[in-house]
């Protein structure tokens, strides 16, 4: 039974992350010159100001984006601002078919990808299905990652360096009795886009297990993060009222998004992390996630339940 969980809670995990909210992220100083980074959704908030970030160090972008657009643009501005090397591949994590599209595009690089950033992601307050019949949060900000993971771990495998990163959330915390995996449509359950998020969440954190034992061995490490209470527009989409409750609820608080780069910076490039596998940061700062994401027994539930969604 799920309510095993709630016996397993500690307050002082509870503490710990509120104590870690209010820190910055450890700097690094190192350099990244001619290195491969992929970064999915990055013409907005995080995603942007990460590439930003590791484009000022020297790296070589490609990002996954669905709006050909902004890409096209972000790409242009990137090149005269950091005369970086920048180029895109056009997926819409809504859709699986792109997905897979995208997953093989990475898989078929004729050279090694040093950091792997998932950074998509979505926030819906009403129950939404996707063209795939998929609740949508699940799709895009959980399967979306699985998939392409599944396409590109034997290349990272055989490239035997690498380093993957999950932009991940405390939200996950709101899943206290973890991810319902017999109703995903939540047809049973009571929809909140926290519950739903925070399910997404969890599921990325426990396929981060997964993909831990699959690489040991090897020098590719996969960890997650949350990126600090900061500024974006996540959320928007959901209507005037939800825009101005987050306005005047969350965002007078946030912070600038620079926090949440600097960390996956750190997080990509650092040596202080190097050989640090299937952990959980909060932006920097190491943290014990909530127990149905440390569920080593429900973890082969969600690969097998992922790769039936998610047609790999």
């Amino acid at each position: 039974m799920k309510y095993r969980y709630l016996l397993q809670y500690r307050f002082s995990n509870i503490f710990n992350m509120f104590k870690n909210i209010k820190k910055d992220p450890e700097i690094c100083t190192q350099t990244f010159e001619n290195k491969l980074v992929v970064i999915t959704g990055s013409t907005t908030g995080i995603g942007f100001v990460t590439a930003a970030r590791y484009a000022k160090s020297g790296a070589r972008l490609i990002f996954i984006n669905r709006n050909l657009e902004k890409t096209e643009k972000q790409c242009k501005d990137f090149k005269n601002l950091y005369n970086c090397e920048c180029t895109y591949f056009i997926a819409d994590f809504t859709n699986l078919e792109e997905i897979h599209n995208a997953g093989n595009f990475l898989a078929n690089l004729h050279e090694n990808i040093d950091v792997l950033i998932h950074n998509s992601g979505v926030f819906m307050t009403k129950r939404t299905f996707t063209q795939d019949n998929i609740e949508l949060v699940f799709q895009v900000n959980y399967l979306g990652s699985f998939i392409i993971n599944e396409y590109i771990k034997e290349k990272f495998k055989k490239q035997n360096l690498g380093r993957i990163i999950y932009v991940n959330s405390e939200g996950h915390r709101f899943a206290v009795l973890g991810v319902h995996t017999r109703d995903l449509d939540w047809k049973y359950h009571l929809y909140t886009g926290l519950k739903s998020y925070g399910s997404a969440k969890t599921a990325q954190l426990l396929s981060m297990l997964y993909y831990k034992e699959y690489f040991q061995g090897s020098n590719v490490t996969i960890n997650a993060m949350h990126p600090g209470n900061v500024r974006t527009n996540m959320g928007n989409n959901n209507g005037k009222f939800y825009k101005l409750k987050k306005s005047l609820m969350v965002d007078r608080s946030a912070k600038d998004p620079n926090i949440s780069a600097e960390a996956l910076y750190f997080l990509g490039v650092s040596d202080k992390v190097a050989g640090i596998t299937g952990k959980f940061f909060n932006l920097t700062t190491l943290e014990i996630p909530a127990p149905p994401a440390i569920d080593v027994k429900a973890v082969q539930e969600i690969i097998d339940l992922s790769r039936k969604l998610g047609r790999v």
